[in-house]
């Protein structure tokens, strides 16, 4: 029902900072909550941050908090991931992804943006 974009990643020093940008098409955009992932090489998948249907609610893990923060304009069809003083942990394959707010699972993602940070 929806695809999904990422871009925005990029290579970037400690301390530096990206904003990634998740594009939504084929659906009606304010139907999903949307997620942010990331996936480190040889790591599992993790959470990254939820943001609710209409950027009411926002979640982080806590190793982002106070870094990251997460926005959408549902206007444009886009969330975007805010990252600041990163840090060489944070490199990884970042994806976005939606869900309706009756599943439980993320049904749908997007390709990926790698982020790399060089200390």
């Amino acid at each position: 029902q929806v695809q999904l974009v990422e871009s925005g990643g990029g290579s970037v020093q400690a301390g530096g900072s990206l904003r990634l940008s998740c594009a939504a098409s084929g659906g009606t955009f304010s139907r999903y909550m949307i997620g942010w992932f990331r996936q480190a090489p040889g790591k599992e998948r993790e959470f990254v941050a939820q943001i609710s249907r209409f950027g009411t609610f926002t979640r982080y893990d806590d190793s982002v908090k106070g870094r990251f923060t997460t926005s959408r304009d549902n206007a444009k069809n886009t969330v975007y991931l805010q990252m600041n003083s990163l840090k060489p942990e944070d490199a990884a394959l970042y994806f976005c992804a939606a869900r309706t707010e009756v599943a439980t699972m993320y049904d749908y993602w997007g390709q990926g943006t790698q982020v790399t940070v060089s200390s």
